[in-house]
């Protein structure tokens, strides 16, 4: 007998590598898609209606990815609720001139004036410019000035 097409949405999440390997094996067991034995979970052991189903929830909740972080989703439909894991990449500690602007929201041309001024801590490197963003950052919070290091040493250049 075959069931009718149910209307479907894709939800993208990301596991534990141990469950997810649990899930590959229990779909390759019965020979199941991945999709529908989490659909059949679902219906089974979620109930976000009762003050019963809230409390199993939060239970499965409180064992989630440490700093993961709440995020609601607009739809047609309206409002989803969810969460997801944010780790993003460590900031790159040398700029050149052009990383050096989109950090302080500058043009290019700023930059590069401000730095053969000396007025900001920078030093050429091969004829390039090359900036700490520590530095940078310092110069802009007006704790350290500039340094006369943002003059080109000649012992760098190639």
């Amino acid at each position: 007998m075959r069931r009718a097409k149910q209307e479907q949405t894709a939800v993208f999440v990301r596991l534990p590598v141990e469950q997810a390997r649990r899930l590959d094996r229990a779909a390759a067991a019965v020979g199941a898609h991945k999709k529908d034995l989490i659909a059949g979970l679902l219906a089974q052991h979620v109930d976000p209606d009762t003050p019963q189903g809230i409390d199993r929830l939060r239970t499965l909740a409180s064992h989630g990815e440490e700093g993961s972080r709440r995020i609601l989703i607009e739809e047609d439909r309206g409002l989803q609720r969810g969460s997801a894991g944010f780790n993003p990449y460590a900031p790159m500690e040398v700029l050149d001139a052009e990383g050096a602007a989109a950090l302080l929201a500058v043009d290019l041309a700023t930059i590069l004036e401000l730095a053969e001024k000396g007025e900001i801590p920078g030093r050429r490197i091969a004829g390039e410019w090359r900036f700490a963003r520590h530095g940078l950052l310092e110069w802009l919070a007006g704790s350290e000035p500039a340094s006369p290091e943002t003059s080109e040493d000649p012992s760098l250049q190639s």
